[in-house]
């Protein structure tokens, strides 16, 4: 069995388009699990949604930005750090502005029900009896830290304990990584877009299973960020700038350099 694990699109089907095409490069798959972030936090939240509701068995979960988009919640900061800090004012209205511009597309297009619908987590039983989870930032949570580089080894462990599993798989950081303990092994698949590695590529993982174990393949595929960034301006985003920032390698996480 071959499968495709795929996590936070974010409104991105040019990246998302590039995964695709990739997978189908390396020979196709028999299904596909999405580990949730969508539509919240790019320019084309409900291209996204249709191109994947299209795919033949696929799994979908909810992450923290398609939660908010259905009850409403933000990230932050929260009013009472802004009252404390009103450097926080300008990046309180614009996370505000931008998940208010997708829940209206969500909602005129007819995509709020699909996203209500989304579970926390999705589980199989791999060929050779291997639990696997797939969870968006950790098992039971789908926000939070997450599993990024700086975790101890008693940090993983604490968050892996309530996993019930042989093999974890993660998104929410955008951060790729691959890590065992105690017999447990998890991988986060990076994004698919807003890419924090200096790469700046999509990221996504092919599974390969059976009855004698399983096989984990990372990969990194390319794709056209001028064409992001022009989909964008296009897009009159309130958060493009935002946006952008990604596509110019701006927001390249201090973990790479670690």
């Amino acid at each position: 069995m071959r499968y495709a694990l795929i996590s936070d699109i974010h409104g991105n089907p040019i990246a998302l388009d590039a995964v695709l095409a990739d997978i189908e490069i390396q020979g196709g798959v028999d299904g596909y699990w999405f580990l949730g972030d969508f539509a919240a936090i790019g320019f084309d939240p409900v291209g996204v949604l249709e191109r994947v509701s299209t795919l033949p068995n696929a799994s979908f979960i909810r992450g923290n930005t398609d939660r908010y988009l259905i009850s409403g919640e933000r990230p932050g900061p929260k009013p009472e750090e802004v009252h404390n800090d009103s450097g926080l004012i300008a990046r309180l209205i614009e996370m505000n502005a931008n998940l208010a511009w997708t829940q209206g597309f969500i909602q005129a297009s007819g995509w709020r029900k699909w996203l209500t619908e989304l579970e926390l987590e999705v589980r199989m039983t791999l060929p050779d009896g291997t639990r696997m989870l797939g969870v968006h930032a950790a098992p039971g949570l789908d926000d939070g830290p997450g599993i990024h580089p700086g975790l101890s080894d008693n940090e993983l462990r604490t968050l892996l304990a309530p996993a019930r599993a042989d093999l974890v798989i993660v998104g929410h950081t955008h951060f790729p990584l691959e890590r065992r303990v105690d017999g447990m092994h998890v991988l986060n698949l990076g994004s698919v877009s807003n890419p924090i590695i200096p790469e700046l590529q999509a990221t996504y993982a092919l599974l390969k299973a059976d009855a004698n174990g399983y096989q984990l393949h990372p990969r990194f595929v390319d794709y056209d960020h001028q064409a992001v960034i022009t989909a964008i301006e296009r897009s009159h985003h309130p958060a493009a700038e935002f946006l952008t920032q990604f596509m110019r390698g701006e927001r390249v996480s201090s973990w790479a350099h670690a």
